[in-house]
């Protein structure tokens, strides 16, 4: 069984938990538990009458689940956090931490595929319950899609050459392993920038697997809708595809365009912005190395 030493230390936990102005009565939400690191620390800042609800997709996160009276473990991905809150008869909260990304835990799992370290099948799925992994985007998308994947999610330039090699590949026999994909690629990975090519083509096909885009999305806008007023939303993001959403979102309350004006020339938007982007120190990233391309954005909804 999973034991949360496996799941390292949380990132930014005070910074983050600090963000939430927590309320000793309040009602919160951490919809990226993992290991509990910091839902422990909400919990010890919650009185008697508090209450936390957290989310985890990944069963190996169960394990770690909180002996707490005032905790609740829903082992559901975030993008159903209205759902659930009504579910158990929550209306609104008072403050949402999420803590985006593949856990530490999961990249140290040789067989879940996502790190680069590890030779292993190809699946990088969050949840096991999801029909789609690694696999199936690598052997089974087109060219096109291929090719979309790597350009949106891996920011990657030469996304139609690495498409185009993946299916010329594929024909011969499938690409079963990571390994197996490094080798396919390696023209397009030279010694010297070689794991910032392949973190980028993880990247991108673990974003396509779990949908983590779309994920954001929805989580933010339901977030919008069940904070109270003055409630507390606080973000860690690891890369600039979901920071430009965070960041974008908690300025307008919105993806892309900007908020309509008044007559009066006047926009209104959802959240106010809490100091400024908060960044791990260097003591912290040496500690922790997950923590090194960490950005914490808190707002407050008005």
């Amino acid at each position: 069984m999973t034991t949360t030493m496996e799941y390292h230390n949380p990132v930014l936990l005070h910074a983050t938990v600090d963000g939430l102005n927590i309320k000793p009565d309040g009602v919160y939400v951490d919809v990226t538990f993992g290991g509990g690191g910091h839902s422990k620390e909400i919990l010890s800042r919650l009185g008697p009458n508090g209450k936390l609800f957290a989310f985890d997709q990944d069963e190996d996160a169960l394990a770690n689940a909180l002996p707490d009276e005032r905790f609740t473990l829903i082992n559901e991905n975030f993008r159903f956090i209205k759902r659930f809150m009504r579910f158990y008869g929550i209306k609104s909260v008072d403050g949402i931490l999420a803590d985006l990304g593949v856990s530490s835990h999961q990249f140290d799992v040789p067989e879940r595929g996502f790190s680069t370290r590890f030779d292993a099948g190809l699946d990088m799925r969050m949840s096991q319950k999801n029909d789609l992994n690694a696999y199936k985007v690598v052997n089974e998308y087109d060219e096109a899609n291929l090719k979309r994947v790597f350009l949106d999610y891996g920011e990657l330039k030469n996304a139609p050459l690495l498409s185009r090699t993946i299916i010329e590949s594929r024909e011969n026999s499938p690409i079963k392993t990571t390994d197996q994909l490094k080798e396919v690629l390696a023209r397009f990975l030279p010694e010297r920038i070689r794991n910032k090519i392949l973190a980028q083509i993880y990247q991108a096909i673990r974003i396509e697997v779990n949908q983590e885009m779309d994920v954001l999305k929805e989580f933010l806008e339901q977030s919008l809708e069940i904070l109270s007023p003055e409630g507390r939303l606080s973000v860690i993001s690891y890369h600039s595809l979901e920071d430009r959403l965070v960041k974008r979102f908690m300025k307008n309350g919105l993806f892309e365009g900007e908020p309509e004006r008044d007559f009066f020339g006047n926009f209104s938007v959802p959240f106010k912005t809490i100091g400024k982007l908060i960044v791990p120190d260097n003591q912290e990233i040496k500690e922790n190395n997950r923590a090194r391309s960490a950005k914490l954005r808190i707002a407050e909804k008005r």
